[in-house]
C-alpha cells in the first residue's frame, strides 16, 4: 500500500527493490525502498509540508503542548491526515483531556474496538525508556501522537494527537 502511495507521488523517480519477504498477513511482497529513493521521498515531504509539520509527522516529533491550532477547535467535522488527507477522527469523538493536545476518544471508522477501517495504525514506542503506543496513519505512516488507555468511557482511550498532522474540514462529523 505504501510502495503504491509512493509510486504515484514520485512516478518513475521512485526505485524499488523487491524483497522475498511477504506480509504474513496477506501474503504480498512488501518490498523495500533504496537509500536514494528514501532521500528523495524525504525531499518531496519536505517541499509538500512545513517544517513543523515535516518534523511531526515524518520525524515522529511533538508539537509544544497547549500550541496547536485544534486544540479549543468545538466545530463539527472530520479531521484528516496533513501528509495524505486520509479521515482520522470525527470531531463526534473529540474532548478535552487537559493535557494540551487534541483527544479523542476513538478514531473514525472505530465500530466498537474494532479499528479494521481505520486510518491509524498502532505501534510500540519505547523512545523515552518507558512503552507508549504510537498513533500513525495507515496509508502514508505518518506520525500523529500517541494512544493511551486513560480516556472516557466506554473506549476508555485518549488518542493523544498533534495538531499539525492535521487538516480539519467541517462538516457533520459523522
Amino acid at each position: 500500500m505504501a510502495a503504491r502511495l509512493l509510486r504515484r507521488m514520485l512516478g518513475s523517480r521512485l526505485l524499488l527493490l523487491r524483497s522475498p519477504l511477504r506480509s504474513s498477513c496477506s501474503g504480498t511482497d512488501t518490498g523495500s525502498l533504496t537509500k536514494q529513493a528514501e532521500a528523495t521521498v524525504a525531499t518531496d515531504w519536505k517541499k509538500k509540508l512545513t517544517p513543523e509539520q515535516f518534523y511531526v509527522t515524518r520525524g515522529k516529533g511533538t508539537e509544544p503542548p497547549f500550541s496547536g491550532i485544534y486544540l479549543n477547535n468545538t466545530e463539527s467535522g472530520i479531521y484528516y491526515c496533513v501528509c495524505c488527507n486520509a479521515p482520522l477522527f470525527s470531531s463526534e469523538k473529540k474532548y478535552n483531556s487537559g493535557t494540551g493536545w487534541p483527544s479523542f476518544s476513538e478514531a473514525y471508522g472505530t465500530c466498537g474496538r474494532d479499528e479494521s477501517n481505520t486510518n491509524i495504525m498502532r505501534r510500540p514506542d519505547n523512545s523515552l525508556g518507558s512503552t507508549r503506543t504510537e498513533v500513525v496513519c495507515k496509508q502514508c505512516d505518518a506520525h500523529l501522537g500517541h494512544v493511551f488507555d486513560d480516556g472516557p468511557t466506554p473506549s476508555g482511550q485518549r488518542f493523544c494527537i498533534n495538531s499539525v498532522s492535521l487538516n480539519f474540514k467541517p462538516g457533520s462529523g459523522q
